[in-house]
């Protein structure tokens, strides 16, 4: 009985350790994790290049030119779409100040504090002009130094992977060597049809929304469209948020409450559809992990590394099931994370609903 309390103590200590690993190594292992999961992405492309005889090198390269154009498109849009939103900020600032003068009508009809001593408390809590400047500075100095290591990452796994790959087989017993080829394997397709089924989802959810606050009449539907869509890379939160921005600038455009109410039931049917089609049909044969645990990671993700980490910590946990599959001791803590019977028979169901109507995902 002692033995095996020190055992569960053991097995705590080191869970804490590697987490708290995680937490102060976040510089390092953030950047090359996802630098990591883009390259499986472009894993097959960069293969084709190859058999059409060009250099490794050359051709990780150019799948880095390919990476730094989608995300520049992607950006690109987006900044088209804000300046148009932009044109409209003498209009908002407009409707926020009337906003703000009834709100503190409110406060000081319901809770009695002056309008006086509400503007002496919002000035105490905002932040000086010095403070938001080095804020947004250290900000952007974080984030173009991050980008350009993931960068940097992604090409050179792309053109080292065949030596990394050595790496790990010699480490590896010879009777094993089989075993840890099928887990490289494997860890290395889930990441990218991860990212491939996410891409598809994003997509549809541009269509969804855009057909949806199209028909509402909602300004730039466009940007919100893709905004919304592009939040889904956040799982659970991005959506919520997108939705909740679109309803405040429609609000603050002057939509009526029949606009703003199509919005949140768009954005109640868009997850009814992305929870019961696309996600079954797109990522549930990519990512079997329960909900449980899914959530789990998510909050893990968030604690260890912020959003970077909401956002790797899907495929990461796949790729983590993938190798407790693979060795025996960890067995049980894959099927601890894995699928439920109930899953299992969703999955079936919705692999016979695509086989009918002949989707290939």
């Amino acid at each position: 009985m002692t033995t095996s309390i020190s055992s569960v103590i053991k097995k705590l200590l080191l869970l804490f350790l590697i987490f708290a690993g995680l937490y102060f190594a976040k510089d390092f292992l953030m950047p090359l994790s996802i630098g990591g999961i883009l390259a499986t992405l472009f894993l097959p492309f960069s293969n084709w290049l190859e058999k059409n005889k060009l250099p490794r090198g050359l051709a990780a390269f150019i799948c880095l030119l390919v990476l730094v154009v989608i995300f520049a498109s992607l950006v690109s849009i987006l900044t088209w779409k804000i300046s148009e939103l932009l044109n409209d900020v003498a209009l908002i600032k407009e409707k926020t100040i009337t906003t703000g003068t009834r709100m503190q009508e409110y406060i000081f009809n319901h809770l009695g504090i002056s309008v006086e001593k509400q503007s002496q408390i919002l000035k105490a809590e905002q932040p000086s002009l010095t403070n938001i400047m080095q804020s947004t500075l250290g900000s952007v100095s974080y984030i173009v130094t991050n980008l350009i290591l993931i960068l940097a990452y992604v090409f050179f796994l792309l053109y080292s992977r065949v030596h990394i790959k050595t790496f790990f087989l010699k480490l590896t017993v010879s009777a094993q060597i089989g075993e840890m080829e099928k887990v490289l394997r494997s860890a290395t397709n889930v990441s990218q049809q991860y990212l491939v089924g996410l891409s598809k989802m994003i997509v549809c959810l541009w269509v969804m929304y855009g057909i949806g606050f199209s028909f509402l009449g909602v300004k730039n539907p466009v940007f919100f469209a893709v905004l919304c869509g592009m939040l889904e890379i956040v799982p659970f939160v991005g959506n919520i948020t997108g939705t909740t921005l679109t309803v405040l600038i429609a609000a603050l455009h002057g939509g009526e409450f029949s606009m703003l109410g199509g919005i949140v039931i768009t954005y109640g049917i868009v997850q009814f559809i992305q929870g019961w089609v696309l996600e079954p049909l797109i990522l549930g044969p990519q990512v079997k992990i329960n909900p449980l645990f899914t959530i789990i990671a998510l909050v893990l993700g968030d604690l260890v590394w912020g959003i970077p980490g909401i956002i790797l910590a899907i495929p990461l946990t796949a790729i983590l099931k993938i190798i407790f599959d693979h060795i025996e001791p960890l067995k049980p803590y894959g099927f601890l994370i894995g699928e439920l019977e109930t899953e299992k028979n969703e999955t079936s169901f919705m692999k016979k609903i695509k086989n009918i109507l002949k989707i290939n995902v």
